[in-house]
């Protein structure tokens, strides 16, 4: 069973940064893709940054320019790094990994860290 768990949240001032960190105990080179995403109070989990295998992002429009998703298979780690932070970017941050095997997809989930943009 894989698990992913992530660190880096706390509570920022607008206009700062913060870094998360997702580990994984499987290795990361055996999912087709790792993102992040995120629930506000009295939302729906929204997806914020994806990274294929290959290493191609993708990003939710509302991120576009402010965030970067990366990974270090070395250290089986995806990172967020989230710059010019905005109060509408309070949320629990949760990272995601999916692995096909043949014609299913497996989801794995981390427990989520919770990111507070404030003054």
């Amino acid at each position: 069973q894989v698990q992913l768990v992530e660190s880096g949240g706390g509570l920022v001032q607008p206009g700062g940064s913060l870094r998360l960190s997702c580990a994984s105990s499987g290795s990361v080179v055996s999912f087709s893709a790792m993102g992040w995403y995120r629930q506000a109070p009295g939302k729906q989990r929204e997806l914020v940054a994806t990274v294929t295998s290959g290493g191609t992002p993708n990003y939710a429009d509302s991120v576009t320019g402010r965030f970067t998703i990366s990974r270090d298979n070395a250290k089986n780690t995806v990172y967020l790094q989230m710059n010019s932070l905005k109060s509408e970017d309070t949320a629990v941050y949760y990272c995601n990994a999916q692995k096909k095997i043949l014609l299913s997809t497996i989801t794995y989930w981390g427990q989520g860290t919770q990111v507070t943009v404030s003054s």
